[in-house]
């Protein structure tokens, strides 16, 4: 592997390794364990494994070891750990490093899941946990004057697209002598600078733009090798959060195509944001790459990209919002995102539902939020869709 190809090309040809078949496209290895040639070759494997030697599919496995291998090489990353969900990455990343009496300082603004393991999770464990606006460094800053062991936060956040400035915390984080952990979702590892930029860990659910097309489950933890290895990895080992062969075969195949997926991805949410800006019945359009967001320069420093979700403000609330859902022909209703195919979801009801009225305001997730996922489709079909779905969202507002 030549460190100098694009990310395209690591994206196509990144950790590969051929069986004696020389197969073209990567094998799947879909075994549980590893056969050995002498008891004395097994006690040597279980005792000092090399970086080809294999034990137990839950420890590594040949097709996961490619992923891991190629996705490490996208992101910049020393090493990464592949796990059977992104809310394992997220929760592998934090479990595997705290223990009671630990202080996090992590953005209140998060997806539901994250938020149940920061509080009920690791609060339940007597982690102390305290919640900052993740936009506002003086926040950041006086909460992490009493130190910390990790600093916890989406670089854009789920769904309200605010955009936490990377660089900025991670110098104030280390300052303090956490680790920063970024869940990077939404900027995706073709966006993604997030190392670069000063974080030491990243996770990904690999469910939304890397598998892309609506197929798996997936999730992966990546940072620098003495934390992959020595902390991450033992955790995920013994608790069972490692991705199966299967998925990661899938993943791979995901990632020849990421950046062509993502990259229209992102000019079709530019458009629509564009085209929907100011249209009746709309309170707001929320998107990074509009010059009207509150972070937009950030963006543009920290990703060169607007990234592929808008968030659109119904002014009438969740009855236009569902109006609105109802009517689209080409948009699905689903809580995925990241997808090929263009997804909307209303928070208020689904990914954010279990969040109590305070919660949800707090966070600005009004009853007529909309996140919308823009997928691989033409532009200009989209933007008629969402047209045709205002049309019916101002009827339904009356």
């Amino acid at each position: 592997m030549d460190e100098k190809w694009s990310v395209r090309t690591k994206a196509v040809h990144g950790g590969i390794r051929r069986s004696q078949y020389g197969e073209l496209s990567e094998a799947i290895f879909l075994t549980q364990s590893f056969a050995y040639p002498s008891a004395a070759a097994a006690e040597a494997r279980f005792e000092s494994p090399g970086p080809e030697d294999f034990v137990y599919a839950r420890y590594n496995n040949p097709t996961v070891r490619m992923f891991e291998e190629r996705i490490a090489l996208i992101e910049g990353a020393e090493a990464a750990f592949a796990t059977a969900s992104g809310m394992a990455a997220v929760s592998g990343a934090l479990l595997a490093m705290l223990k009671a009496g630990d202080r996090v300082v992590a953005a209140r603004a998060l997806f539901g899941s994250c938020l149940y393991v920061l509080e009920n999770v690791l609060g339940r464990f007597g982690v102390e946990i305290v919640l900052v606006d993740g936009t506002d460094l003086d926040q950041w800053r006086e909460a992490l004057a009493g130190g910390a062991q990790a600093v916890f936060f989406e670089a854009v956040s789920n769904p309200t697209l605010e955009v936490v400035d990377i660089a900025a915390v991670s110098e104030l984080a280390h300052a303090a002598g956490a680790v920063v952990i970024v869940d990077n979702v939404f900027a995706s590892p073709v966006f993604s600078r997030a190392i670069a930029q000063g974080a030491d860990v990243v996770a990904y659910s690999t469910t939304k733009h890397i598998d892309g097309q609506g197929r798996s489950l997936g999730g992966v933890i990546l940072g620098r090798r003495e934390f992959i290895h020595d902390v991450v990895e033992p955790y995920m080992k013994h608790t069972g959060g490692a991705m199966n062969p299967f998925t990661a075969w899938i993943m791979l195949k995901g990632l020849e195509t990421l950046d062509l997926r993502v990259r229209r991805q992102a000019e079709n949410a530019l458009a629509l944001a564009e085209a929907l800006q100011g249209q009746p019945g709309l309170a707001r359009v929320v998107y990074p790459g509009l010059a009207d967001h509150p972070q937009h320069d950030l963006t543009m420093a920290q990703m060169g990209s607007g990234g592929t979700i808008v968030t659109l403000d119904l002014a009438g609330g969740k009855a236009a919002a569902f109006a609105f859902l109802d009517a689209l022909k080409i948009a699905t209703i689903s809580n995925n995102l990241g997808d090929a195919k263009t997804i909307v979801t209303h928070p208020a009801t689904t990914t954010h539902q279990r969040l109590s009225d305070g919660e949800r305001e707090r966070m600005g997730i009004t009853p007529g939020l909309l996140r919308l996922s823009a997928g691989i489709e033409d532009a200009a079909d989209l933007i008629e869709d969402m047209r045709t779905g205002l049309a019916a969202a101002r009827n339904a507002a009356g």
